[in-house]
């Protein structure tokens, strides 16, 4: 079982409890919530076709971080944790 409980509203829209959700991002829950009021939190929610029918992908970027996680039937059945890093562009010889 993993950590972000999957919560649907009336819509069937997906909400997820920025508690467990800070812990994802090693963020307590204000400082996240703040991030959120800032604006700096994105989440993509991608519904599956074809053989991916039933299975939704949830995506949530915080800065470099991102946390990722596909639901079936309510269920997170696969997450993971990414950071991002910058890629130092090479210097051309003078």
């Amino acid at each position: 079982m993993f950590g972000v409980r999957i919560e649907y509203n009336e819509s069937g829209d997906i909400g997820l409890d920025p508690d467990e959700l800070a812990r994802e991002f090693q963020l307590s829950a204000d400082t996240l919530r703040r991030y959120l009021r800032m604006g700096l939190v994105a989440s993509t929610v991608e519904r599956g076709e074809d053989n991916d029918l039933g299975k939704t992908r949830v995506t949530v970027r915080v800065g470099n971080r991102i946390w990722q996680a596909v639901v079936e039937h309510g269920d997170i059945v696969h997450q993971e944790r990414r950071v991002l890093r910058a890629v130092t562009p090479l210097r051309s010889a003078p």
